[in-house]
């Protein structure tokens, strides 16, 4: 088997999004004649666990550990609470407290690119040994956080290896960067830095068309889309009976529907069915002025806070509601943002409502594959008429949608498409 080197910070029992698409590009590399050796950190600061996805390692896997310091421990003196939703890249508030400007200050420009920079001359150190001890030709890096890109961009420049670089997001495009509170020289350290890794790198794989096309900008190199996916074969699974609508993950405050609360208001003051049926669930994070909107809006009593769930538990909620809610901020840098959730969403089969930018990347993919409807933030009057359309599909017992096209992005054919650009520079 040909062994590649894959450098990752979050592997279980991380939670959350950023966790999976390595552990299952992990889980089917075999299957195409590859042989990973994972690296991460011995003593991560992880914001969220997930014990259940350590039984999806593979057998036998190698992993590999070294220490990290990580400064997140001792911001955590200043605010526990604002340091966890930061090292997640979580920014809530629109006004933040003088405790969370700082902790962004310190964030953005002492911790270049990230809090995880003190990881990269060791881990360079120790892995030139492993390269060589285990002969291995390829090396993966993935981020965020995107120091460990500098870890391949040293061990590049010392060994006569290929080096490809996974975004699962964007750098510096990304929206919460501008929230970092950036000096200017600063900002151009990140450009510098984002600019050496991807014309120093060998490859590059994005998540989505619009990542790179942004990056087609700064390098010349192969750029390959892989974008997350799904991977669990569900049973069938009995509907809930009320008129459920979910949203998986954080909502916060810049994701926030305020037309969509505003839209459902309506709908329980003048349908008695509706009002008797409607059921709001929510899981992980939810930000306060979300909390706020809609009790404004009358959904107080409508809306169960399931907080942080497994994974597994979070497929069942999928699979068993009415309505999947996806949700993404109204502006330019998030249209080529696609959650991991979509995928699972498509997975489960329910039909999707999509509130998104006009041209969001994820929009487009429940449209090609016929699984949902998509909404501007900010049209009220298209998401009263989608909603009502499919209250009364459910009274009818007929709300589904016959997804199509959903097979290429199960983890098997996306980690297919991976070992495949991998090897195509030998092909």
């Amino acid at each position: 088997m040909h062994k590649i080197l894959v450098i990752t910070y979050y592997w279980p029992p991380a939670g959350g999004p950023g966790v999976q698409r390595w552990l299952k590009f992990v889980k089917y590399l075999r299957d195409f004649g590859i042989e990973p050796i994972v690296y991460i950190p011995q003593n991560p600061s992880y914001p969220i666990i997930d014990e259940n996805l350590v039984s999806e390692i593979p057998e036998g896997i190698q992993i590999l550990k070294q220490p990290i310091k990580e400064p997140y421990a001792w911001a955590s003196l200043l605010s526990k609470k604002k340091t966890k939703t930061i090292s997640s890249g979580i920014i809530q508030e629109k006004k933040p407290s003088i405790v969370e400007k700082t902790l962004l200050w310190i964030r953005g420009n002492l911790f270049i690119p990230d809090a995880r920079k003190f990881w990269v001359k060791p881990s360079i150190k120790y892995l030139s040994e492993v390269i060589e001890k285990e002969g291995i030709k390829t090396i993966i890096t993935s981020g965020p956080p995107h120091s460990l890109h500098l870890i391949g961009l040293g061990l590049r420049q010392q060994q006569e290896i290929q080096w490809i670089t996974d975004f699962r997001d964007p750098w510096t495009s990304i929206g919460y960067h501008k929230k970092l509170r950036l000096s200017k020289s600063s900002e151009r350290k990140h450009k510098a830095l984002e600019r050496e890794v991807l014309v120093g790198c060998d490859k590059v794989v994005v998540t989505s068309a619009i990542t790179k096309m942004e990056f087609e900008q700064i390098t010349s190199k192969p750029i390959e889309v892989i974008t997350n996916g799904f991977d669990e074969t569900l049973d069938s699974i009995a509907l809930d009976t009320d008129f459920t609508i979910s949203h998986v993950g954080s909502l916060l405050t810049g994701r926030n529907p305020i037309e969509l609360w505003k839209a459902l208001k309506e709908l329980i003051e003048d349908n008695e069915a509706f009002k008797n049926q409607l059921k709001i669930k929510l899981t992980g994070v939810v930000g306060e002025e979300v909390v706020e909107s809609i009790r404004s809006n009358g959904l107080g009593t409508y809306v169960q806070h399931l907080g942080y769930l497994s994974h597994e538990k979070v497929l069942e909620i999928q699979q068993k509601s009415q309505v999947l809610l996806l949700l993404e901020i109204d502006s330019e840098e998030t249209k080529g943002i696609i959650p991991g959730k979509l995928f699972e969403y498509l997975n489960a089969k329910r039909p999707i409502l999509a509130v998104g930018p006009k041209g969001w990347e994820a929009g487009k993919i429940v449209e090609e594959t016929g699984s949902g409807e998509i909404c501007n933030q900010s049209d009220k009057t298209a998401l009263k008429n989608v909603l009502l359309n499919w209250f009364d599909k459910y009274e009818k017992e007929a709300l589904h949608f016959n997804s199509k096209g959903i097979e290429k992005y199960h983890r098997k054919e996306l980690t297919k498409a991976l070992t495949n650009f991998i090897q195509w520079e030998s092909s």
